[in-house]
């Protein structure tokens, strides 16, 4: 087998996968959005939202709206984002649509605002995931975004997202008339983005302990001697007194982090301890890359 037929071979193992993932993703955030989030007209944000606005306003299928909305976009997305983009997001767009439509025909799984708004945010944060996974769009406020920073390359996504998602919950609130709709739907959006947080960067991760001590060697021999974790002495000078120091640098466990501040305290009391979080570990005693 040659390296062209080789080559074929990926693209077309990595496209069937791709579509896979867009046709799961959608799926899911059909069922979280139709069977726990519009019940209950919470929104996730996005043009869900507006959706949600016109389905109990006009009774229009919320697939449907969700798909008139992107249109323009579509036509953008075309001529600044290329014709790959566009076709996933064209594809991702139109499956969720079908999906919504679908899914809208059975019973709501809740009618409790609370139970929606924690279930519909899981369930959709996990669609999404998957969605952006495969590199796709499902249209919408994303979709937006990424025409935004095709126009202006500088501007903050992270930003534009909260605003638009925002003005869409408070859109939500007027409507419906209701305090309650907008808090609820407040929750819904934080627990998709934390779903999207757990999916990309994990639950199990690391702490990173920065210590500065004189006695730097030996809290270094003492924590590798008791929980067999290898540390690092990096040079370092105080700015404030001028002074050169060495910081010693240990990765651990969550659970081997009081072992190294008892360790810390009884070897140097006045030492200075910062400890962070260290979401992505490998090599040696962690995961492997």
């Amino acid at each position: 087998m040659n390296f062209k037929t080789k080559r074929k071979i990926i693209k077309v193992k990595y496209l069937i996968i791709q579509a896979i993932q867009i046709i799961v993703g959608t799926a899911i955030i059909a069922f979280g959005t139709s069977l726990f989030l519009l019940p209950n007209q919470l929104s996730s944000g996005g043009f869900s939202g507006i959706a949600t606005i016109t389905y109990y306003l006009l009774g229009i299928p919320l697939g449907t709206t969700v798909l008139v909305l992107n249109i323009p976009l579509f036509i953008i997305s075309l001529i600044k984002n290329g014709k790959h983009f566009f076709i996933n997001a064209l594809s991702g767009t139109i499956l969720l649509s079908l999906f919504l439509n679908i899914f809208d025909t059975l019973k709501p799984l809740t009618t409790d605002r609370f139970l929606g708004c924690i279930y519909g945010g899981i369930i959709v944060g996990i669609g999404t995931a998957i969605i952006l996974k495969a590199n796709a769009s499902t249209g919408g406020t994303d979709l937006l975004t990424q025409i935004v920073k095709a126009f202006k390359p500088n501007i903050r996504i992270s930003n534009l997202l909260v605003i638009l998602d925002s003005i869409i919950v408070i859109l939500n609130v007027i409507f419906f008339k209701e305090l309650e709709v907008g808090l609820y739907s407040a929750i819904t959006i934080y627990i998709v983005g934390k779903m999207l947080d757990i999916f990309f960067e994990g639950i199990d991760f690391a702490k990173m302990v920065y210590i500065i001590s004189p006695q730097y060697e030996k809290i270094a021999k003492q924590i590798g001697d008791k929980i067999r974790r290898g540390s690092t002495s990096v040079y370092g000078k105080g700015m404030y007194k001028k002074e050169e120091k060495n910081v010693l640098l240990c990765v651990a466990s969550r659970g081997e982090v009081r072992e190294i501040m008892q360790i810390v305290n009884n070897t140097d009391k006045n030492a200075f301890v910062v400890i962070t979080n260290a979401r992505e570990v490998f090599g040696n005693g962690f995961k492997e890359n």
